[in-house]
């Protein structure tokens, strides 16, 4: 299967989104939930708005 994803977007969405999470707990904030979005588009490998927006950092395509 292909992902829209490439490896270095993964790893830089996994670090903001341990990021985000950490600093809403830090601040004792729900705005830290806002975190898990990143951190699963980067666990899962697919980023819906990188689907409508076409853009694709992970697979080559064949043309």
């Amino acid at each position: 299967m292909c992902f829209n994803e490439g490896k270095v977007d993964r790893i830089l969405r996994g670090a903001v989104g341990v990021a985000v999470i950490g600093w809403g707990f830090y601040a004792q904030s729900y705005w830290g939930a806002v975190g898990l979005v990143p951190l699963v588009t980067a666990i899962v490998g697919l980023c819906p708005l990188y689907s409508i927006l076409k853009i694709n950092t992970g697979c080559e395509t064949k043309k």
